[in-house]
């Protein structure tokens, strides 16, 4: 597989599965999760709503991963995976790497080829950018799906790109 790191927006990345840093209700919310919900459009909170009325009552819990349409989106689903809050008390960096291990692993079940992915947690979160970048590619790094041949780690501003190129490059 492929990795590439992109300066820009998610939502106009032209792939086969956008993925969402959700919340757990799935219901949209600010950040990567309310640009989605609204470049998307209600097609996909239709989608989400209706996970949350049959399999996700209590909403998706972290680390999982659930796809939708994409609605109006580039793409052809969003793939859905909550974050986990960063803690200096708790070490949760296994689940913000299940958040990517799920997602290639959804990615794959729907034979989907290209796989934009943000910096999960980075944001409202908290994580540090430097850590979630390296949590980020040691699980594209290690991934052996059989569909997906391109993960792009799509980085919103050129800070947060800066210090993805430089740990990429470090190796």
């Amino acid at each position: 597989m492929e990795i590439n790191l992109v300066e820009g927006d998610i939502t106009a990345q032209q792939v086969d599965a956008i993925v969402n840093a959700a919340n757990s209700s799935l219901l949209g919310g600010g950040g990567v999760d309310g640009a989605i919900h609204r470049k998307g459009g209600p097609a996909i909170l239709a989608e989400c709503r209706a996970l949350r009325a049959s399999r996700y009552g209590k909403g998706l819990p972290t680390g999982q991963a659930v796809a939708t349409t994409a609605g109006n989106l580039p793409a052809r689903w969003v793939i859905h995976t909550v974050g986990p809050v960063f803690s200096s008390r708790e070490d949760r960096s296994a689940l913000l790497r299940a958040c990517y291990a799920n997602s290639l692993r959804v990615a794959d079940e729907l034979g989907a080829a290209t796989v934009a992915f943000p910096l999960i947690s980075a944001g409202v979160y908290g994580w540090p950018v430097e850590d979630a970048v390296r949590q980020a590619l040691t699980v594209l790094r290690a991934a052996t799906p059989t569909h997906v041949t391109e993960a792009r780690l799509v980085l919103f501003g050129t800070g947060p790109y800066a210090v993805a190129a430089r740990i990429a490059e470090a190796g």
